[in-house]
């Protein structure tokens, strides 16, 4: 949201006509941000978007290299006959895009965006506080509030010029870190008690959510974002995942800590992949079937994980 907000923002001060599609609904922690009431979500909106993306000439792909990563939505870019510009981080593109903007050591889409628009597009002076808003939003939350690897010197010059440009960094932390509902704190006390499962073994830890616990607790996609650091955060785990039923399909998130290659095994076993240390997948079977198949992959990687 940070990186497509801003780039829809600069796209928009420089009189092109934009819509701003997301594959899926988002967390209510993001409805601040400036613009997002612009934004058309592509499950609630399906024949309105594929309209707009069929007449588009550019399509700019955020924060993704495989289409399959916005799932329903992928086969409408992917028969689109307009220019796609993908700015992205993630490992291994699946090659969709005519022109790309990517580097896998940036600690965020939203850097490159930046960069883009600094750099290449020598527009710094374009950036305005909405734009500088969306760019820190970006960054913040890609690196954990500033706290993983990926975070260089390069990224903390990079934030105090959005800073300077009018990103209230105090304010921006407010709104995503201090604005949970009530449902979605429930929801999380719910999880640590009932739904977190520690094998000391493989020093691993597991969420497995239910679709029913989606239902209780009146749960959106976005509202599990983060959860699968609280396991990463017991002491001694060196490897987490978040396994969720989604009906349509169950969703796994895998966190590590070291050498631990989650990209790997989400790419080997799940149909996904990311970085290193945070990667994705999904599978068709059931949501014990995931979790039977998740811990018995973690033998193989024994000695990573306990040494």
């Amino acid at each position: 949201m940070g990186s497509s907000l801003a780039l829809y923002h600069w796209l928009i001060q420089h009189g092109h006509q934009v819509k701003l599609i997301v594959p899926s609904d988002y967390p209510s922690f993001l409805f601040w941000m400036p613009g997002q009431d612009e934004v058309i979500i592509y499950t609630s909106h399906k024949d309105t978007a594929d309209q707009f993306i069929k007449e588009a000439d550019i399509i700019f792909c955020l924060d993704f290299n495989h289409l399959s990563r916005i799932h329903e939505m992928g086969q409408a870019v992917r028969e689109s006959k307009a220019n796609k510009v993908m700015i992205d981080h993630h490992l291994a593109p699946e090659g969709f895009d005519d022109v790309r903007h990517w580097d896998p050591k940036a600690a965020a889409t939203a850097q490159l965006v930046y960069d883009f628009i600094v750099n290449h597009m020598n527009d710094r002076a374009g950036i305005s506080a909405d734009i500088a808003t969306s760019l820190y939003t970006g960054i913040m939350t890609d690196t954990g509030s500033f706290r993983f690897s990926s975070t260089t010197a390069e990224v903390h010059l990079i934030v105090a010029d959005l800073i300077t440009l009018g990103a209230q960094n105090w304010k921006i932390h407010e709104h995503v870190f201090n604005s949970s509902t009530e449902s979605r704190l429930k929801f999380l006390g719910f999880c640590l008690l009932n739904r977190l499962e520690v094998i000391p073994e493989y020093n691993t830890a597991i969420f497995a959510i239910e679709a029913k616990d989606l239902k209780q607790f009146n749960i959106t996609t976005g509202d599990t974002e983060g959860l699968v650091n609280y396991a990463l955060s017991v002491s001694g785990i060196r490897l987490a995942a978040l396994i969720i039923d989604r009906s349509e399909r169950v969703k796994l998130s895998l966190r590590s800590i070291g050498d631990i290659p989650c990209n790997e095994i989400c790419t080997r076993y799940f149909d996904g992949g990311g970085h290193k240390n945070a990667s994705g997948g999904h599978s068709q079977g059931t949501l014990q079937d995931v979790v039977q198949k998740f811990k018995s992959i973690l033998p193989e990687y024994k000695n990573l994980l306990t040494t």
